[in-house]
């Protein structure tokens, strides 16, 4: 009769370990170089009739996760959210995950990244190398959609020299976040101040390009904008629609898919107006949730795609699972 007996972890390791030391199971293959980059940052799936890109401008680091930068909570819950998630908290890592659509007819950007600016960090500006990895010429955009005019979002639209970026495009912005980001009266005002120079820069030399987004509008097809302040006094998210299938670009409503999610009420250190900007995160997050709508947001880990659903006093994000063929 046969017997069967379990091998314990103790006798599966000595036996890994004598077979290592025999050179047993080991070819002798050359040693590769370590390659010391990443490979290019895209990734496209189709959503109806539209094809979509995500393509990341890099990452921006903004340093220890504080109660002054994450406003509401204290260190000990921020600290311990972070923990139980496995995230550093040393250090938040801020994503930007730039969105391109592709209708058929237009090919549509969403905001258009740090450009050259170091302000944020040597990981960041990366957008304009991954688009065209992507196979995306930035001569071929159609349109640049700004969510708001943070650097982040619209430096990007330049090079080093002023030039554009993306020269045959229209840029579609509100009218209340081009007057308050390109007004030369904040320059001394703190904090904002040094954001207002680089963006006059890279917004009004396309003065004639831009045309104002309104609420409600379906500013493209299958494209229609909704206000969500607080951000900044004109951030817009966009709902995208094609053959019934809605997907939110949900910009930055929410830059942590950890501390923000699960504590809403939190006032951002970015947002101009903190109580506003949480009154519109709590707003949006209830509609996407209702309605299981998926959304992209800007600053979750890459490629930011996932939905939100209520848990208790706040919320859950679930990434949506990545598609490795069309």
């Amino acid at each position: 009769m046969k017997t069967s007996r379990t091998i314990s972890r103790r006798e599966w390791l000595g036996g890994a370990a004598a077979a290592g030391a025999l050179g047993l199971g080991s070819p002798a293959f050359a040693k590769a170089p370590m390659l010391k980059t990443q490979v290019p940052a895209f990734y496209r799936f189709m959503h109806g009739n539209f094809e979509l890109t995500v393509v990341s401008d890099g990452v921006l680091m903004i340093g220890e996760p504080k109660p002054e930068t994450f406003g509401g909570v204290t260190k000990d819950v921020i600290d311990n959210t972070l923990r139980q998630n496995f995230l550093p908290t040393d250090n938040v890592a801020l994503e930007q995950n730039v969105l391109v659509v592709n209708t058929g007819d237009k090919l549509v950007l969403f905001d258009a990244g740090t450009g050259t600016s170091k302000m944020f960090g040597d990981k960041a500006g990366r957008l304009l190398a991954n688009l065209r990895a992507a196979g995306i010429d930035p001569k071929d955009v159609d349109a640049v959609v700004l969510t708001h005019a943070h650097g982040d979002h619209c430096w990007g639209l330049v090079d080093a020299a002023g030039a554009r970026n993306f020269p045959n495009a229209q840029i579609y912005l509100t009218q209340s976040d081009l007057e308050f980001w390109t007004d030369e009266g904040k320059k001394s005002a703190p904090f904002i101040g040094a954001f207002i120079e680089p963006t006059r820069t890279a917004l009004l030399p396309s003065r004639d390009r831009i045309v104002f987004v309104k609420d409600g509008q379906e500013i493209l097809p299958g494209i229609q904008a909704i206000a969500a302040p607080g951000h900044t006094v004109g951030h817009t998210i966009f709902m995208i629609t094609s053959q019934g299938k809605t997907i939110c670009n949900l910009a930055d409503v929410a830059h942590h898919h950890v501390l923000v999610v699960e504590n809403p009420k939190i006032e951002f250190a970015f947002d101009t107006d903190g109580k506003q900007g949480a009154a519109t995160r709590i707003r949006v997050f209830d509609l996407l949730a209702a309605q299981r709508i998926p959304f992209l947001a800007y600053h979750f880990p890459w490629p930011g795609i996932g939905y939100v659903a209520k848990r208790g006093d706040g919320f859950h994000y679930t990434p949506s699972i990545v598609q490795t063929a069309l």
